[in-house]
């Protein structure tokens, strides 16, 4: 394990962070190599989970907030986030389109590297795609009933990151980690009526305790900061 891999792991202790978030906080290290699809696939069924849907997108929430030389922090957590657009719950979803301004915002993030090179592209490209993406409804609910868009996801622009497009091709046209998993599963945490059907539908009125416990997580989110 690397240096940045073992202060990573004291500080999944020191903070607190569930199993979860540990791996979402790996998945979005700021380490070269892309986030495998094994692990975004782990990931997408957890969101399904309340609490783990909630520990996961308040991890990616801070990722996504970082700067400059953590560019890989910010650029991996659009990569998980795309990943859960279109394999995690329809919870995901609708958090997305509720923040969509934080995306938005990543359209201008600049970092040019020691090198020379503007690494800020990679984030600013991305954070593009997810715009255009969580713009069009549509568009979304379709590719989330078609896996086959994972053949045309792009990686970094590092040599280090060739295996990244094959890898997303290599699980084409199937669903990781519960392929037979089906769009009208149950709200996680809960088993009332009225649960969301399909990534179209928005929260219910009536569903205060999630949207209480999504406000609850970034309160908790920004005390950590």
């Amino acid at each position: 394990m690397s240096a940045k891999g073992v202060l990573r792991t004291v500080k999944n202790y020191t903070k607190g962070y569930s199993p979860m978030q540990m791996k979402v906080r790996s998945a979005t290290s700021n380490e070269p190599g892309a986030p495998s699809i094994a692990l975004m696939g782990e990931i997408a069924q957890a969101t399904y989970n309340q609490t783990d849907f909630l520990g996961v997108m308040e991890i990616i929430d801070k990722r996504m907030n970082d700067k400059g030389r953590l560019w890989r922090h910010v650029f991996k957590a659009l990569t998980v986030l795309d990943f859960l657009l279109h394999s995690g719950s329809p919870y995901v979803v609708e958090y997305a389109i509720d923040n969509l301004f934080v995306v938005k915002t990543l359209r201008e993030f600049q970092h040019i590297d020691d090198s020379g090179r503007d690494q800020g592209a990679n984030v600013r490209q991305k954070a593009k795609e997810l715009t255009a993406l969580l713009s069009d409804r549509s568009r979304l609910e379709a590719e989330r009933k078609n896996r086959n868009w994972m053949q045309n996801r792009t990686g970094f622009n590092d040599p280090s990151m060739g295996h990244y497009n094959n890898q997303y091709a290599s699980s084409s046209g199937r669903l990781p980690y519960g392929s037979g998993r089906s769009e009208s599963r149950s709200r996680p945490g809960h088993t009332r009526g009225g649960s969301l059907s399909t990534g179209s539908q928005r929260y219910n009125e009536d569903d205060g305790d999630m949207r209480k416990a999504i406000v609850e997580s970034k309160r908790s989110s920004a005390s950590k900061n």
